[in-house]
């Protein structure tokens, strides 16, 4: 039997199963006799000397095709672009793809950016533009096309290409926790909003960048994540973490690297954009500079307590409906918080007793973002999904924050509906309870992840794992000289026995 094939069956026989170590999966396994038995043979171990055909693998891929499939069906109803009676809002089908295909210009054929300002960062850009366009010079020859129906249809092709890569990625990083991937396959999120904007580019891109990182190629993992971050900007933010926790490795080079490569390829993509077309490249920052309180933010849900405990006072402003009106203070405020929440992080990387894993760090800090930030739009529970998947694979609080995400995304619908017709679903309060849910629910997740930061011993991941799959060249190195030096330097003094 060759090398190779001797490590498979190793890794399979050393493989994780739910059933067996998630307290959640195993008290539900019993409604199916119990968890696996220690002479049962799972899927992902060899039967008779052979693998089977399916294998964990080939279920959690079939699994996000399932869904990504059902997805597709339960936009449907808004595909061919006639959202007549609010079909959009009703059917729970809204896209910015199709709405985008019209408002941004591409279904008269207008370049990006050239031609029209768009409101997101370059390489979205890029991306609606090389969908977009080939589409419209069909539909120029042929005038019975319906535009917006392939364009959202191809899109949604591409994009669910890049969540089946992303599930690749995860189960590349989790070969002895396969199961771990089903989180993200399965995620009731993931069903819902997979295609309602275009965060998927920067998640697969994102992923494709921790992948480079873990397989210790510092300068692709730069490379991707400045791609990443030129979609959507939130991959730029696991550089911090990549940066303190080498650090305290001492393997600040590599991280430099990744960090010099993020930067040279976030502006090579947009260069070709910001020089010749200035003011339609500034468009992303000037709206999110000016852009007030968004629903079901932070600041929204202070704004409602605002008017309920100063209801109808004209002359009377509440803190939060004060910063709505001062917009620029809310933007520094919004980022000071931000800010002091990853200093909390590396300070955490830092003074931990044991050195964290990569993606615990990178989803506190993009949840971190999201809890302070004044927009939370529907789809942003994508950004967090991979990283939670790796950070902490346990079923029950993952089940738990997703409830409380589809609550928001049923609440938040209503919302829309009500604004759009003037007759309110519900009273608003059911909207900001929803939207309490779910900031608690990643709340909560922060603090669980935190606490195994503080108790390795509790980490899932490190009870399969030596030390962390993601990190790279940090995987399994010590502790930087100075670091063991500054911590020795803390212990307290034994005291002299008598």
């Amino acid at each position: 039997m060759s090398t190779q094939a001797t490590a498979g069956i190793d890794d399979a026989e050393r493989s994780d199963h739910p059933s067996r170590s998630d307290g959640f999966v195993r008290g539900a396994s019993q409604l199916i006799g119990g968890p696996l038995g220690d002479h049962a043979v799972a899927v992902d171990q060899p039967a008779g000397g052979e693998r089977r055909f399916w294998t964990a693998v080939r279920i959690v891929l079939a699994l996000v095709c399932l869904t990504l499939a059902l997805h597709w069906v339960q936009k449907s109803p808004c595909q061919d672009g006639a959202w007549a009676n609010n079909v959009q809002y009703t059917r729970f089908c809204y896209t910015d793809v199709l709405a985008l295909y019209y408002a941004e210009g591409l279904h008269e054929g207008k370049v990006p950016y050239r031609d029209h300002p768009v409101e997101y960062p370059v390489l979205t850009g890029y991306f609606m533009g090389v969908l977009g366009l080939p589409v419209h010079a069909l539909g120029v020859d042929d005038p019975g096309l319906n535009q917006a129906q392939w364009f959202y249809n191809l899109n949604a092709l591409v994009l669910g290409a890049l969540a089946v890569a992303t599930v690749a990625v995860i189960l590349a990083l989790r070969r002895r926790r396969p199961w771990d991937a089903a989180l993200f396959a399965l995620a009731p999120a993931l069903l819902l909003t997979a295609t309602v904007n275009w965060d998927l580019l920067a998640v697969g891109l994102g992923a494709f960048g921790l992948f480079a990182w873990a397989r210790k190629r510092p300068a692709t993992a730069g490379v991707l994540l400045g791609l990443a971050g030129a979609a959507k900007m939130w991959p730029l933010f696991i550089l911090g973490p990549i940066l303190v926790l080498a650090l305290r490795a001492g393997k600040v080079r590599a991280a430099l690297t990744a960090l010099g490569a993020a930067l040279v390829s976030l502006v090579a993509v947009n260069l070709p954009v910001a020089i010749p077309y200035r003011e339609s490249w500034d468009r992303f920052f000037e709206l999110n500079s000016t852009r007030p309180i968004d629903w079901g933010t932070l600041w929204y849900v202070g704004r409602y307590l605002d008017g309920k405990i100063n209801p109808g006072s004209a002359t009377e402003q509440g803190p939060f409906e004060w910063l709505n009106a001062n917009i620029p203070t809310l933007n520094y405020l919004s980022y000071a918080l931000f800010g002091l929440a990853c200093l909390g992080v590396a300070a955490l990387a830092l003074f931990a007793p044991r050195r964290p894993r990569l993606a615990q760090l990178a989803f506190l800090v993009v949840a971190a973002f999201l809890i302070f930030s004044k927009v939370w739009s529907q789809q942003f529970v994508l950004w967090l999904l991979p990283l939670l998947v790796l950070a902490r694979p346990r079923w029950g609080a993952f089940l738990a924050w997703q409830f409380a995400e589809v609550a928001y995304f049923a609440a938040f619908y209503g919302e829309l509906l009500g604004s759009a017709t003037g007759r309110p679903v519900f009273p608003e309060g059911v909207f900001v309870l929803a939207a309490t849910l779910r900031l608690t629910m990643v709340v909560v997740l922060c603090v669980l992840i935190v606490r195994e930061i503080l108790h390795p011993e509790r980490d899932p991941v490190r009870a399969t794992y030596p030390d962390d799959p993601d990190g790279g060249l940090l995987d399994g190195a010590s502790d930087a000289p100075w670091h063991t030096r500054w911590r020795q330097r803390r212990a307290p003094v034994p005291e002299p026995t008598t």
